[in-house]
């Protein structure tokens, strides 16, 4: 049994928050956990995170659960369902004028006991945090091609005046390449998935300690909003905290 909390701020140098979070469950306790961090001129970024985190979360709740039963069955539907909802999203972007461009990263979470598949595009960020922090996902950036490539240290990327320069957005594209991930929770305390605006202001050591102290996840979750604020706050910071330990919320 999961408890969570979703934050998502403005931030301190925005007008317009672009990010969309939620989290959906179905009455056998399935969940759909969603990040979308939109982009594009005129605030049509937010038209995408929301067409694009609405749209999932409608689909899954109309669903048939026996799409569900297995792993294979939860990474096709995962799958194939944001192909359909980029190609809604890249229609809107180019039969309105106010919204050419646009696009959305994306975190898709299917998350059943101990069992998640994750739809990743982007960069937005899936953390795992059990006696040590993980990332699972890789953003899709020209830094990490950089990296990749061996011309920039993982290092200097964090650093790097081009780190924000992502490749892969969903809506921009009538086709997107959907990186999928499929992994157990066991073993792990807390499950994070969270937009740039939070992971690019807190480093790792800063997210385990407030997520790890003996606060309530409500008040870990105003923590790290604050701090991200503290920090500069120069972009939406947006995340859903997930947690099977019982914590007060």
């Amino acid at each position: 049994m999961f408890q969570y909390v979703i934050e998502s701020d403005t931030g301190r140098k925005r007008e317009v928050n672009e990010d969309r979070v939620a989290v959906l469950k179905r009455p056998g306790g399935l969940l759909l956990a969603l990040v979308a961090d939109g982009m594009g001129g005129h605030n049509a970024g937010d038209v995408a995170s929301r067409m694009t985190v609405d749209e999932l979360g409608r689909r899954f709740m109309e669903a048939d659960g026996a799409r569900f039963e297995t792993t294979e069955e939860k990474t096709a539907w995962l799958s194939g369902q944001v192909l359909q909802v980029n190609r809604l999203v890249y229609e809107h972007s180019i039969t309105h004028s106010e919204c050419k461009g646009m696009g959305t990263t994306l975190i898709a979470a299917l998350i059943e006991e101990d069992d998640c598949v994750l739809c990743h595009i982007g960069d937005s960020r899936a953390y795992v945090i059990g006696p040590s922090m993980a990332q699972v996902t890789r953003d899709h950036s020209y830094v990490n091609v950089l990296v990749d490539n061996g011309e920039i240290t993982q290092q200097q990327a964090e650093d790097h005046p081009k780190k924000n320069w992502i490749l892969r957005s969903l809506g921009t594209e009538p086709d997107i390449e959907r990186e999928m991930h499929h992994f157990s929770l066991a073993g792990t305390s807390y499950f994070l998935i969270c937009t740039d605006g939070l992971s690019n202001k807190l480093n790792e050591r800063d997210i385990s300690s407030i997520v790890r102290s003996k606060a309530s996840l409500s008040q870990k979750g105003k923590a790290l909003i604050a701090l991200a604020n503290d920090l500069g706050g120069e972009d939406n910071i947006s995340f859903v905290l997930l947690t099977a330990l019982g914590e007060e919320v």
